[in-house]
């Protein structure tokens, strides 16, 4: 048994770690008992708010540094029974469930899209369905996408519609906003978030003021380069600095993306000025006194996230 520091989700509070029947068990103490101090903290397993599990080896998720991941773009049934197959050990999984975007929209037309993995919806009617089809299969958010880069996107009506037709399931409304001036129409428009931080223009600081009162913002940093990387990390510097509620994704299997902890998205995240409580919350980790949550070991308080790695029963050997 040893006493410990640990980050709860949202703050570091003090307890005491023990190994119980082969589980190793968190629980908080206003005083830990005097007993050996861990060497280090406890965090729980980390959140990934935009991957894409048809993408990727599903499996290797298994023993990963992640304890949540949520999918923002697969055929429904399909995530539905990987997350259905969740184990003790394995991230908790929640899902969008398909993307819903306007015929010919992004990413209808991209050879990397799964077979069901979208809905091309051309009115109210196929809204109303397709929200019920992704509520119904268990989504705990609505896909959106808004890409005119790539295609036609839906009209401010039907875009209302479909905020309103989500929120009637209790969802929120997630957008992929590419091109100019579709962040700032996902923010006015009633979405919840956005599933990448804007990276195809800059936004003004009037507009990053409206952005972080209105929305939160999925980081998917490491996914570009160039002028887009600059770009993406000026806006969330600005965002961050007004207070923003930004959140770590990696847009996991856009690429060779690691299945786990992306050093790359941690490292553009502090690039960008997140650092301290601040980066540990917006990697959102779970709480490790829940006994299903995967249990990491930080080297201190202020340690690099990238140097997080699994806690073992010899840890806590008094």
């Amino acid at each position: 048994m040893r006493a410990a520091t640990f980050f709860d989700g949202a703050t570091w509070r003090e307890g005491v770690a023990r190994v119980d029947d082969g589980r190793m068990l968190l629980r908080e103490v206003a005083s830990p008992a005097p007993v050996p101090r861990l060497d280090g903290v406890i965090i729980g397993g980390f959140t990934d708010h935009h991957v894409h599990l048809q993408l990727v080896e599903v499996d290797r998720l298994t023993g990963s540094r992640l304890g949540r991941v949520i999918d923002l773009g697969a055929d429904p049934a399909v995530v539905a029974s990987y997350a259905g197959a969740a184990r003790l050990g394995t991230p908790r999984i929640e899902f969008a469930g398909a993307f819903l975007t306007p015929p010919g929209g992004y990413p209808s037309d991209r050879d990397w899209a799964p077979a069901g993995s979208f809905r091309e919806i051309a009115d109210r009617t196929a809204a109303a369905s397709a929200v019920a089809e992704m509520a119904e299969a268990g989504a705990s958010c609505i896909k959106v996408s808004s890409n005119s880069d790539a295609g036609p996107v839906f009209d401010d009506d039907l875009s209302r519609a479909i905020v309103a037709l989500a929120a009637d399931h209790g969802l929120p409304v997630v957008v992929h906003a590419q091109g100019a001036g579709e962040a700032q129409r996902a923010a006015r428009l009633g979405a919840r978030a956005l599933a990448h931080a804007p990276f195809t223009e800059r936004l003004t600081d009037e507009e990053i003021g409206r952005q972080a009162a209105a929305l939160t913002w999925i980081s998917t940093l490491s996914i570009h380069d160039g002028a887009e990387r600059a770009t993406a990390i000026d806006n969330v510097r600005r965002f961050h600095e007004a207070g923003g509620s930004l959140r770590y994704g990696t847009d996991m299997g856009n690429g060779p993306t690691p299945v786990d902890l992306h050093p790359g998205e941690v490292a553009a995240l502090l690039e960008a000025g997140v650092d301290g409580v601040r980066l540990l919350q917006a990697l959102a980790p779970a709480d490790p006194r829940d006994p299903t949550a995967p249990l990491l070991l930080l080297p201190a308080r202020d340690g690099d996230p990238r140097d997080a790695r699994e806690l073992t029963p010899d840890d806590l050997k008094a």
